[in-house]
């Protein structure tokens, strides 16, 4: 039991506390996510998500073999990781759903079964999901993979809700609203996954819900929040969006100085207790 706890204590060292600026900084790296991935892809070509998804991947591959290796929390490894994800999510999702001509609602589906199987896997590993008991190399494989995948879906749902996949791709031209999506504005769809992040809130402070699964909810509807509200950053007027000029560029400088600033923050913060639930929001205790 002794050295169950220590490599438990061990593990979850290399994971955020779960305070306010881990979700501030969570909700920042997936909008990056949506906004990075559009800056980098070109439209045009069917494979124009497939070349981004690739790289996104590959440098996913590299930090994740670093942050299994390192022996504690490192701020900019864990954090690139993390926003590597969603890059790779977001160009993986468009691939997908509009290259391949899946649908938004089919990609869904899919990556829901996914995330299903890998949560089972995990669960049979180690009886829990509690980010807090991870304590192997295996299970926080299983950790990253569940993020990449949530992440993955995140986009796809965010599309799902605020988008018509007229013109787009294989599904050009026809279609039932539940291929092309709900066809929500962009600002109507980033105030409902908004909105859903509240009833988690108010259900962890309000009600004795298991805190497993409030935060792994709150930590999957992140991703859609981030990628419907990148979207009202970057598109233009006619689509929904602010209409910047240069949006994606200004919109993923700001994102990246947010999270610059905040890993800043985190390396000022005094040196962290073995519990990282204490003050935290959404945490798991």
């Amino acid at each position: 039991m002794e050295t169950a706890n220590k490599l438990a204590s061990s593990s979850i060292n290399k994971i955020p506390q779960l305070t306010l600026l881990f979700w501030i900084m969570k909700i920042a790296a997936t909008t990056l996510g949506e906004t990075g991935s559009d800056l980098v892809t070109v439209p045009g070509a069917d494979d124009n998500y497939l070349i981004p998804f690739l790289f996104f991947i590959g440098v996913f591959v590299v930090f994740l073999t670093i942050q299994l290796f390192v022996k504690k929390y490192v701020p900019p490894v864990y954090w690139v990781v993390i926003t590597s994800t969603s890059l790779a999510g977001t160009a993986f999702s468009d691939y997908m759903d509009r290259s391949l001509g899946l649908g938004y609602m089919k990609g869904s589906l899919l990556l829901v079964s996914l995330l299903v199987i890998i949560f089972l896997f995990w669960y049979i590993t180690e009886p829990t999901l509690n980010v807090k008991s991870i304590a192997t190399k295996r299970v926080e494989v299983l950790y990253w993979v569940a993020i990449l995948v949530s992440n993955t879906l995140g986009t796809a749902a965010g599309d799902f809700l605020s988008h018509k996949a007229e013109g787009v791709g294989k599904l050009a031209g026809g279609g039932s609203f539940l291929e092309q999506g709900l066809g929500l504005t962009i600002a109507q769809g980033a105030l409902l996954t908004g909105g859903l992040i509240l009833l988690v809130l108010f259900a962890y402070w309000f009600t004795k819900m298991n805190r497993v699964i409030l935060f792994w909810l709150a930590f999957i509807l992140t991703r859609p929040f981030g990628a419907t509200f990148g979207d009202y950053l970057i598109k233009p007027h006619e689509k929904g969006g602010l209409g910047l000029e240069n949006g994606t560029q200004i919109a993923s400088g700001i994102l990246l100085g947010i999270l610059v600033i905040c890993i800043i923050i985190e390396y000022a913060k005094p040196k962290r207790a073995d519990d990282p639930s204490d003050s935290a929001l959404i945490a798991i205790k």
